[in-house]
């Protein structure tokens, strides 16, 4: 029976962290401040903005949102943009994904300060990862690297294979990983044999919105699974890994709900705390 990893518990601690961190901050007349902008009506963006809403407060961290017309222009989101790049009380910019068809999400990514660029995916941060300069993190693989270290797993040396090649979870966690000295495997739809390449894995992270795709034939006993998926069912929200039988297997395994999702906000906060000193460093 697996140790169950979980991702609640942690982050409540590291939240309470943050808020000690901000409480600090303002006694030094600096209030940190994450800008969230969502174009669109989508509505699993929209409970994804009202929960990072909800975070931001509980620490103390000051938080405004831009909800911006789906049939919006590339130059008008860049220049809304642009103005939370100019503005000092912002500290944090967060675009919200996905965001319509007409837009360039990346050309958006690159137009965030990168300062500011409290998701991790401004391309002088991808970089900067790469070079093991860390700026910041993409929150969801910072979370999962965070679940390592609180559970003591090993990544030195480990053989860890992720499903998924996202650019927001699989290619910045596999750099993550090879910055811990892992081997590191990404396997995604054109793979072949993924079965036989995840067997003989010490360590399973499934990022592809696939539910229950992971089953106990697909690890070896003792390996550690990390589940990345959140997909919603009638029956209510479950992960890439068909949990109750993967758990009979491994040896640590994350839940969903109550695994990395906590961590994924909880990163962020930290995240905003990072870029508040670091631009209020730069203006002394």
């Amino acid at each position: 029976m697996a140790i169950i990893m979980d991702g609640k518990e942690l982050s409540k601690k590291i939240r309470a962290e943050i808020k000690e961190e901000v409480e600090k901050l303002n006694k030094k007349n600096i209030f940190p401040k994450l800008a969230v902008i969502m174009v669109g009506n989508d509505l699993a963006s929209k409970v994804y903005v009202k929960s990072k809403n909800k975070a931001c407060k509980e620490v103390g961290i000051e938080y405004e949102e831009f909800l911006l017309d789906e049939n919006i222009k590339m130059e008008e989101l860049l220049e809304v943009i642009e103005k939370l790049n100019s503005r000092d009380d912002i500290h944090g910019i967060l675009l919200q994904s996905p965001i319509p068809n007409q837009l360039d999400i990346y050309t958006a990514f690159e137009t965030i300060d990168f300062r500011k660029d409290v998701d991790g995916f401004n391309p002088i941060n991808i970089g900067r990862l790469a070079l093991k300069r860390y700026t910041f993190i993409s929150c969801t693989p910072y979370g999962v690297m965070k679940l390592f270290e609180q559970y003591k797993i090993n990544l030195k040396g480990a053989n860890v294979v992720i499903l998924g090649r996202s650019n927001i979870v699989g290619k910045p966690l596999s750099q993550c990983l090879l910055n811990e000295d892992a081997t590191v495997t990404i396997c995604h739809s054109k793979t072949k044999n993924i079965e036989e390449i995840t067997k003989n894995a010490d360590i399973v992270i499934s990022a592809i919105g696939k539910p229950r795709f992971v089953k106990e034939n697909m690890i070896k006993k003792g390996a550690v699974v990390i589940d990345v998926g959140i997909n919603r069912l009638e029956e209510g929200l479950v992960g890439d890994v068909d949990f109750e039988k993967v758990k009979e297997k491994a040896s640590y395994i994350t839940p969903v709900p109550g695994g990395v999702g906590p961590m994924t906000i909880a990163m962020l906060l930290h995240n905003v705390v990072i870029a508040t000193k670091y631009i209020e460093k730069d203006k002394m």
